[in-house]
């Protein structure tokens, strides 16, 4: 929060032993809760609800603020919506009535009167001057009420209520905590790790990359906001004067991330380390045809990194040149990035970068040869830092990251290499082993001078293959291994997780076999939702595709209104089960990801809220997954052979077995677990498969063999000549 000495805060303050006790009973309330299921879910949950106080402590001391300035405020939250109005007192709203008042669209409100519940009016929020409406709005556009008991919400807010949001020692103790409970998430579940950059490899980045006060810093692909947050405490120590915060506050730093959960862990995050007006954009950093970005969409720095690995839709990739498309996403973004770099014309210093990118963007053929080939043509890459195997453990335990440093001043003449070692004199990183800041020490000891060491060297752009301009180098200082495999390692891991996959398998020994289950129709248990949506030809609007045999929702593509013929659309929101009514027998249904809250849909697809009082969407999943639900929705559709639908009242009446939530909770447990143990069967499967030949190449010395093969075919040569 922005330094005032206007406001005068009387709370008491909390020790960070203190805020550490609020965050772990709000935790604990929440394990309580069956409709959450693990720190995936509850992280988020305990962010927007801080999110909400904050912004209300927020908006008490810009309030008092402009009344003794004699100015008049506006807030960004109208009554009966503050926390301060419903939240603020121990004794309020609670139990049923509290989930209702934040959940249903619309809702008895708290001061007695009837309108849009808590997050419908959120959503709603909108700005014609760029202020905190419009940042609220998309926030709650993606995000989810997942708590299922009223009482124990009610114990959550009064816990929160303790944090006293208008003291920046606990907003700084509190930045800590959250980043804390990040690296928890990120450890909780795989999906959540592109969310999240080791704050070593964060710190180091910044640290030598130096952004100045009056450069523009960007993160195309922001996340949780690691590196906006570190460059802002990086250029908070440079400002001296109030228009030097201001500008730190309202220009300086720009960060883009389309999906909703990590935005509003972004925000939240950036929020506890003091940028209260953060400019991320929700949507997809790469919608924009890079041949568009013009002197005005560049910026000063850019430190990065983006995602690798997935895949971006057929739209998208028609934004880059057509023999520069790819579905590899880092080498989309790295193109992103080059374009977005300030040139030399641009101003007096040339835009620089820090990306982090997979050893397959340095040494792929095809497409990732002819881009690194306009990398060195086109700008400086002065640096390449060879990360450890595995510095993003857990998430990618083996994965081989580098980091690149270049710039706009000119072309590549010679690249400075340095290889960071692994920690503990360790084969790898891990999660019991991760990357410190003390491993960084040595490469920023010789960063300034670029200096050859042990573990440094440089390669010129004249020893590089024109073509291939292969960028993944070897350190050739150190002499070449056995193998990079630790059989030693592969062994113990892989005993370890058949024994752990032997201690899931017994707790599902007990049968599963539902005895006392209720039929009960769907009717009862989803409401069809229809938010009617007309398209402004100006706007931008996500489109959703629903994949056959139960793979899900997905995004089908981003089109402004004026593309799209159908005007009259539907919009949905996070955690509704969507459907398709034409190839719902086909298994093209499931429910809407938060990222793509607010996508529309044509009336050829249904949209339903889960009554969630009364059944878990987890366990309706499990049985549409069923081939006799196929069967079902084939008969609950009319028509002709070719286009048949579903009948509203044949597809509600279809009923399911029904079973109190504590027992739902309990057979998607054991599903989980069962799930759980296939893929960790599989992974032990897939580390052990190359083993029997890794023992044959150590066994024989392959690295030696390597070494002295030309001197073994030379002494044979010379005895057949003899």
């Amino acid at each position: 929060m922005a330094r005032t000495a206007a406001a005068k805060n009387d709370s008491p303050k909390s020790t960070a032993q203190q805020l550490g006790s609020i965050v772990k009973a709000c935790r604990d309330i929440m394990r309580k809760d069956k409709g959450l299921n693990g720190d995936l879910d509850r992280l988020p949950m305990l962010t927007w609800i801080m999110f909400l106080k904050f912004l209300d402590d927020l908006e008490q001391v810009r309030e008092t603020e402009a009344k003794l300035a004699g100015k008049r405020y506006k807030p960004s939250i109208e009554p009966p919506y503050r926390w301060r109005d419903w939240a603020a007192k121990q004794e309020g709203i609670t139990g049923p009535e509290l989930i209702a008042f934040i959940n249903q669209d619309e809702v008895m409100r708290p001061d007695g009167t009837r309108g849009l519940g808590l997050f419908a009016y959120l959503r709603s929020l909108e700005s014609t001057n760029g202020d905190r409406r419009d940042v609220i709005a998309r926030v709650f556009q993606g995000t989810v009420n997942r708590m299922l008991t009223g009482y124990l919400l009610r114990d959550v807010i009064n816990k929160v209520n303790e944090i006293h949001f208008t003291s920046q020692d606990e907003i700084h103790t509190l930045g800590h905590l959250y980043e804390t409970m990040l690296r928890e998430m990120r450890d909780a579940a795989g999906d959540s790790g592109e969310f999240y950059t080791p704050r070593p490899v964060v710190k180091f980045i910044v640290s030598v990359v130096n952004p100045q006060l009056g450069e523009t810093v960007l993160d195309p692909a922001a996340g949780t906001g690691g590196f906006l947050v570190e460059a802002f405490e990086h250029l908070r120590k440079q400002a001296k004067r109030a228009q030097d915060y201001e500008r730190l506050q309202r220009s300086t730093f720009h960060g883009v991330e389309a999906k909703t959960l990590p935005y509003l862990l972004c925000q939240m995050n950036l929020l506890l380390h003091g940028l209260e007006y953060p400019d991320i954009d929700p949507g997809n950093a790469l919608r924009v045809p890079i041949r568009e970005i013009g002197r005005k969409d560049r910026v000063d720095v850019i430190m990065t990194n983006p995602p690798f690995g997935g895949e971006e839709e057929r739209g998208i990739l028609s934004n880059f040149p057509e023999d520069k498309q790819t579905s590899e996403t880092a080498l989309l973004y790295l193109q992103l990035i080059m374009r977005k770099l300030r040139k030399p014309g641009d101003s007096e210093q040339a835009g620089r970068a820090a990306v982090v990118v997979p050893d397959g963007t340095l040494s792929g053929s095809g497409i990732a040869a002819a881009i690194r080939k306009e990398l060195l043509k086109d700008f400086n890459l002065y640096a390449v830092v060879q990360l450890p195997p595995g510095a993003f453990a857990p998430y990618a335990e083996t994965a081989r990251t580098n980091i690149l440093f270049f710039d706009a001043a000119g072309s590549t003449d010679k690249i400075w290499y340095y290889q960071v070692l692994p920690p503990n004199g360790r084969k790898q990183c891990s999660k019991n082993n991760p990357l410190s800041e003390e491993d960084f020490r040595p490469v920023k000891d010789c960063w300034l001078g670029k200096a050859e060491s042990p573990h440094s060297w440089f390669v010129s752009k004249s020893e590089l293959d024109p073509v291939a301009c292969e960028l993944l180098r070897r350190n050739p200082k150190v002499a070449a291994s056995t193998s990079d495999v630790n059989i030693e390692t592969v062994v113990k891991r892989a005993a370890q997780t058949v024994q752990r996959a032997l201690s899931n398998l017994l707790e599902l020994e007990k049968s599963l076999l539902i005895d006392d289950a209720t039929p009960r129709p769907l009717g009862e248990l989803l409401r069809r939702s229809q938010r009617t949506c007309v398209l402004d030809d100006s706007k931008e609007y996500k489109q959703l595709t629903i994949q056959y045999h139960y793979r899900g929702v997905k995004l089908r593509g981003i089109l402004k209104g004026s593309q799209i013929s159908t005007k009259r659309q539907f919009s949905v929101s996070a955690g509704q089960m969507v459907l398709s009514r034409i190839d719902a027998r086909y298994g093209a249904l499931g429910f809407v990801p938060t990222e793509l809250a607010g996508a529309v849909i044509t009336g050829d697809f249904w949209a339903f809220d889960v009554n969630t009082a009364e059944v878990l969407p987890a366990y309706l999943d499990l049985f549409f997954g069923l081939p006799i639900f196929a069967t079902l929705c084939e008969r609950a559709s009319r028509g002709t052979t070719r286009r048949q639908r579903l009948e509203p009242d044949l597809f509600t009446s279809i009923a399911i077995p029904w079973v109190p939530l504590d027992q739902q909770q309990i057979i998607i447990d054991k599903v989980g677990i069962a799930a759980g143990v296939a893929k960790l069967l599989e992974g032990v499967t897939e580390e052990v498969r190359g083993l029997p030949m890794e023992l044959v190449n150590q066994s024989f010395g392959f690295a030696w063999i390597e070494e002295n093969i030309e001197r073994m075919y030379l002494s044979g040569a010379e005895q057949v000549a003899e």
